[in-house]
């Protein structure tokens, strides 16, 4: 291929990628520009351009409310799952290898059973008794655990083959160190990335479930979904206020993670 040819092919290349970006950001774009709107009808563009909606949105008690119990928990999830996790794919990737191809059967199952039927059968389990959680943060905490599995394990699994567990493991026992404490100090600083890379695989499919919390608890604690639900009625500057706020959080937490772990790179 001449580099004429070369040139030109990656010019296209170029124009469809950012052809396709404009595409997926103009429905955002049309999003923000609704929320900063006065009004928005009969025209082309707006009339007047304002920033009460976000005012409004972010003096509301209730939303402030909904979003901390949101990232309550989300963390208290992602928390959990490492705590679960780690432990659990060290053990089996170094001293039982050969249970990973059950685990990675088992790690599908929350795939399998959709949202709605795992809720009805947890609303007759936990409803009521000893151990009714049916309203509570518990078992919202307890659902996400099972959502965010899936993406934990896959993540970190393939950085554990990536640094080949073992040989890593070896070499710091010949250098004098304990199983536990090679797996500390070489083997979890190794699993940085991986593990960097599910959290926020995870934050970012937890913080968008609607099915659980609706279901499971509705108002009784209501999350950031729950209450964009309730509030579909109300102004619809408003709830696209809502929508960029929701956006542009994820999007600073994703960039704020992104440089944090290019700084420790």
């Amino acid at each position: 291929m001449s580099p004429a040819e070369s040139r030109s092919g990656g010019l296209y290349h170029r124009v469809v990628v950012w052809l396709l970006f404009l595409i997926l950001l103009l429905p955002l774009a049309g999003t923000l520009l609704y929320s900063l709107s006065t009004s928005w009808s009969a025209t082309i563009l707006p009339d007047g351009l304002t920033f009460k909606w976000y005012l409004a949105l972010w003096s509301d008690a209730r939303f402030l409310t909904a979003f901390g119990q949101s990232l309550l928990v989300c963390f208290g999830a992602l928390a959990l799952s490492v705590v679960l996790i780690l432990p659990l794919l060290f053990v089996v990737h170094y001293h039982f290898p050969k249970l990973d191809a059950l685990m990675n059967i088992l790690i599908l199952l929350p795939f399998a059973v959709p949202p709605v039927v795992s809720s009805v059968g947890l609303l007759q389990i936990y409803g009521s008794g000893p151990l009714a959680m049916v309203g509570t943060p518990w078992i919202l905490i307890g659902c996400f655990f099972t959502i965010a599995l899936p993406f934990m394990y896959r993540a970190i699994t393939n950085n554990l083959q990536a640094i080949n567990l073992r040989d890593l493991m070896d070499a710091a026992q010949l250098l004098g160190a304990s199983t536990w404490k090679a797996a500390f100090l070489v083997v979890l600083p190794n699993l940085r990335k991986g593990l960097m890379v599910s959290l926020f695989l995870s934050f970012s499919f937890l913080f968008g479930e609607f099915v659980f919390a609706n279901l499971l608890v509705g108002t009784r604690y209501e999350t950031l979904q729950v209450y964009l639900n309730n509030m579909r009625n109300s102004s619809g500057h408003f709830n696209s206020a809502l929508v960029i706020s929701y956006f542009f959080f994820v999007l600073l937490f994703t960039w704020a993670a992104n440089r944090l772990n290019k700084d420790k790179a």
